[in-house]
């Protein structure tokens, strides 16, 4: 598959070359089907995942990545598919359900299913509340959670920018990806549908991955900040400030 080749002749030396990328952890993933769930704080935390974990990670993917138009457009499509990404819609309701529905035959696959349960990358390298998809994937698929903590991924590509920095105080950026042992939620699998539940798996969730990627934590969903930031045009500090005081 044009995943693992990518992975082992293009993607994992070039980035070996241009980082140093520390993988801690491996040895917690399980040998069946689990959700990894991880921080969010750049687009390259889709590379620097996968290339810690030695079988194939499944993504659900922004929707915009598959539905563009033209020569980038049908490009964007085709890699996207090509190495196995899910479109996910996130608009919410029935388009973000059947979304799920794909990651959820990936699990009972087998397969390991990568998920950022804050559903947006980090504004400002902090972390930000989960958002419950992840839980009710976990509890209605019956699959261990595997906390993941990216650590130094916005020192390579800052928050908020497709700039790439391949040097931090004159050495070579670290990466760091440390894998948690997994998280079992059996006993709350009879209450999957259950909304105070799938609130506490997910708060769960995300705590376990603060522990690892030792990131604050702020009690706001990362998208309502953007959403102010955008709309004021004021700093994340600043939109988050406002959110609270509310």
């Amino acid at each position: 598959m044009l995943y693992m080749a990518l992975k082992k002749t293009v993607v994992g030396p070039l980035m070996s070359r241009l980082v140093h990328h520390e993988m801690q952890g491996v040895e917690n993933l399980p040998q069946t089907g689990a959700i990894l769930a991880s921080n969010h704080l750049a687009f390259c935390d889709s590379i620097f995942l996968p290339l810690a974990v030695p079988r194939q990670v499944y993504f659900l993917a922004k929707s915009d990545y598959f539905t563009g138009t033209g020569i980038q457009g049908a490009v964007s499509r085709w890699f996207f598919t090509a190495v196995g990404q899910l479109p996910l819609d996130r608009s919410g309701g029935a388009k973000s359900q059947a979304s799920l529905d794909g990651g959820a035959q990936k699990l009972q696959e087998g397969g390991y299913l990568g998920i950022y349960p804050e559903g947006t990358r980090s504004p400002d390298g902090r972390g930000y509340r989960a958002k419950l998809g992840v839980a009710r994937l976990a509890l209605t698929q019956r699959v261990p959670v595997v906390p993941v903590g990216q650590i130094g991924n916005n020192d390579f590509q800052p928050s908020g920018s497709n700039k790439i920095n391949l040097r931090k105080n004159g050495k070579k950026v670290t990466i760091r990806t440390v894998i948690g042992e997994p998280l079992d939620f059996s006993e709350y699998w009879d209450r999957a549908k259950d909304h105070k539940v799938q609130r506490m798996v997910a708060d769960k969730i995300s705590a376990a991955i603060r522990e690892l990627s030792e990131q604050e934590y702020v009690p706001l969903y990362a998208s309502d900040v953007k959403d102010l930031m955008a709309e004021k045009n004021i700093s994340a500090s600043a939109a988050v400030e406002e959110l609270l005081n509310k």
